[in-house]
């Protein structure tokens, strides 16, 4: 069913076949049957699934197959905080056995690169190639509880280097090679890990980028580390790095290994350690426990997103932004996963569209700044590529703006679920993500997920609908961090998601709930702009000035000025075009006529570069404090912090 003209918000439903065979409607009326429950809809099905929430999560469980080596003695362990709480104690169960569900010739990974090397890995070579890394892993001593690292690419070796250490039972964290040196090591040294597995090089752009140096620096950095493991070379045959205790990959897989033996491991015992930006200090060591981020993702795949065993999944995503941990549980469906690395537009703007094609990507997920980009560059695959094995584009990373949910029904495909998803790295899943029950609605993400007791909070604390606040969640949920590391009495972690509202976890966003259940996020609270005392979310700014031909991309922030907040603006302007009075002028009247006059920048300059993340965010609060002239905390915490320079020159 396409374009729905007679209802101007309604861009897209799901046919009636879709919305039957659904995994959803499976759910839905599984429920009914066991529960003698008369749910009709989502919605129904959602608020069954928070007021039922015990039950709820144990009919997930058994309802996507989570296989567990023993039972839990009960669903929770309810404690006097939401923290406190302990799901499904006694259960024991492994990640990787669950992802290695499959021994067949059905391809689990597909692997492409921007500059063409290809690889095919069958579910039965990639069962293969863990279980010869776990004897080398059980070798080398490594145990439940001992973290291995990885500095690595987008790979089939490193989803190999990820199962190998899930199954022993060991912790697994990765880093971009993208990151700086310093980047990483302020993540690593807070883990001490005993495993580091590396690239000595990657390709980005058309450039490859040699990491010799880096490795010696990480090596020298990391006392902890026994052995460091070198990924195959791609790019060309250059020497081994000169550092200690390295062994190359082919070296440390043996080729007669004994059978693969998992380790069974408690419900929460901890799986991924995942950072928070760093942007502001150290990164925070988020750990995530083996059973609340299989569950959650694998209620997240099947259900949300549709997911089975003949689906070809891809969202592009480097090894250090949790997209990549999301990416790869996919495998416990059965499900083939594209990986790429590289560009999303190299050698060709169109790279990824052709990527649909040539591997038949049935959910294609991307970050929103990829939509607005192909926008922007005037992308219309529609008319280009063929794209009919695609059913579901998953948009994160930031919001997607109404103009960009117009550009994928008119220009990329007109008969898709477009699921805008919205979460984060804190609980390595979704808050508010899509449904194949229900209608997409422009500009908005489509409700919140099952067990998840989501609300969006006013400053009283009251839940409003309609109105902007604090997204929260009001119950606990089995992905919820076990805990940060080395914070052994939780202040950190309580601090980080339970002042504001108490025993009520905040997330950090700017929302508001619509009337139908769907919700927008309007950008995230600690860079909510507070001119004359009326809260504003960024993301209402970039709104209006993004759809402008002349803005590539934009960021703002307040700045004090005589006991209020002015704003300013600053904009990346596509190739051709410059500031000028005229330009200025455009751009305030769009603010005020798709805002308020309370949104319009009072100042807005010109910059070459829009500081970000190494998760690719924009990093507000570090343009805040290069315009006020302060100095940046953790410049590593950046992918490009030598564009704060031009910021500081301003101020």
């Amino acid at each position: 069913m396409s374009h729905t003209q007679n209802a101007r918000t309604i861009l897209w439903s799901p046919p009636v076949s879709r919305l039957q065979g659904s995994r959803m409607q499976a759910f839905l009326e599984h429920i009914n049957t066991v529960h003698d429950a008369s749910l009709t809809d989502y919605a129904s099905l959602h608020r069954w699934s928070i007021t039922h929430r015990e039950y709820f999560w144990s009919e997930c469980l058994a309802f996507t197959g989570v296989q567990l080596d023993t039972g839990p003695d009960r669903t929770l362990d309810k404690g006097e905080h939401p923290w406190q709480d302990r799901w499904f104690p006694g259960a024991r169960l492994n990640y990787a056995r669950n992802l290695l569900c499959r021994q067949d010739d059905h391809t689990a990974l597909l692997f492409r690169d921007e500059t063409g090397i290809q690889q095919s890995v069958t579910y039965a070579v990639l069962h293969a190639e863990v279980t010869r890394l776990v004897a080398w892993l059980r070798e080398q001593g490594v145990t439940p509880g001992d973290r291995v690292a990885a500095f690595a690419a987008n790979r089939p070796e490193t989803v190999v280097a990820m199962l190998a250490t899930a199954s022993v039972g060991a912790v697994w964290s990765s880093c971009s090679p993208d990151f700086g040196v310093n980047g990483v090591l302020d993540r690593l040294t807070q883990i001490e890990p005993v495993i580091l597995f590396a690239v000595s090089s990657h390709c980005y752009a058309g450039r490859i980028n040699r990491h010799a140096k880096t490795l010696e620096r990480l090596q020298a950095a990391l006392p902890s580390v026994k052995r460091l493991v070198l990924l195959p070379e791609l790019y060309g045959d250059t020497p081994s790095p000169g550092i200690r205790n390295s062994i190359h990959w082919h070296d440390a897989t043996p080729r007669n290994p004994v059978p693969l033996q998992f380790a069974a491991m408690q419900f929460n015992d901890p799986l991924f350690i995942m950072y928070s930006s760093g942007t502001t200090g150290k990164p925070k060591c988020i750990i995530h426990g083996v059973g609340g981020t299989l569950l959650q993702h694998r209620k997240e795949h099947e259900l949300h997103a549709d997911l089975t065993n003949s689906s070809v999944l891809f969202y592009f995503t480097t090894c250090g932004w949790m997209m990549w941990n999301w990416l790869v549980s996919g495998l416990a469906s059965g499900a083939t996963l594209v990986l790429y690395d590289g560009s999303p537009f190299h050698p060709a703007p169109d790279s990824l569209f052709d990527l649909i094609d040539e591997t038949g990507i049935t959910h294609f997920g991307v970050s929103a700044k990829f939509i607005a980009t192909a926008q922007k560059q005037g992308l219309a695959p529609r008319r280009t590529h063929s794209l009919g094995s695609l059913q579901t584009i998953l948009s994160t990373g930031s919001p997607l703006l109404p103009e960009h949910f117009d550009h994928v029904y008119e220009h990329i495909h007109p008969d898709v679920a477009l699921q805008s998803i919205s979460g984060g790295t804190d609980i390595i899943s979704c808050f508010v993500l899509g449904c194949p029950l229900l209608p997409v609605r422009r500009g908005e993400i489509q409700c919140a997920g099952l067990g998840m007791d989501v609300a969006v909070l006013n400053e009283a604390g009251e839940a409003v609908i309609g109105e902007r606040g604090e997204l929260v969640c009001r119950q606990s949920f089995p992905s919820m961090p076990t805990g940060f590391w080395n914070d052994p009495d939780g202040k950190r972690y309580r601090q980080a998601y339970f002042d504001r509202f108490p025993d009520i976890w905040t997330h950090g966003d700017y929302a508001e709930q619509r009337p139908k259940g769907g919700f927008v996020i309007l950008g995230r609270s600690d860079t909510v702009l507070n001119p004359g005392g009326v809260r504003i979310g960024t993301a209402e700014i970039y709104r209006q000035v993004e759809p402008l031909p002349e803005v590539a991309e934009a960021v703002a922030v307040g700045l004090p000025e005589r006991g209020d907040v002015r704003i300013a603006l600053c904009i990346r302007l596509t190739e051709g075009y410059s500031l000028d009075d005229g330009l200025r002028d455009r751009i305030r009247q769009a603010v005020r006529d798709g805002a308020s006059p309370r949104h319009v920048p009072r100042d807005i300059f010109a910059v070459s570069d829009i500081p970000r993340t190494l998760s690719g965010k924009i990093a507000e609060l570090a343009v805040r404090s290069a315009l006020l002239g302060e100095d940046i905390t953790n410049r590593d915490a950046l992918a490009n912090p030598e564009a704060l320079d031009e910021y500081r020159a301003m101020a």
